[in-house]
């Protein structure tokens, strides 16, 4: 049986912290900026974390 891969595109959106949390990256934050306020933009640079009830499902995308 061929190895299990994990999934790419799941890997390239989310790594998981030192207590096994999985953080992600906010959305909206790409483009169309000029409307939005800096505390709202300053608030999307920084990362948070996947909510519990879809954890278990990246982890597994993730685990290859």
């Amino acid at each position: 049986m061929p190895k299990m891969k994990s999934h790419r595109g799941a890997s390239k959106r989310f790594r998981l912290t030192g207590r096994g949390k999985v953080r992600r990256n906010k959305a909206y934050g790409a483009h169309i900026l000029t409307k939005k306020s800096p505390d709202r933009k300053r608030g999307l640079r920084h990362a948070g974390l996947v909510a519990e009830a879809d954890e278990r499902r990246v982890k597994t995308m993730l685990a290859g």
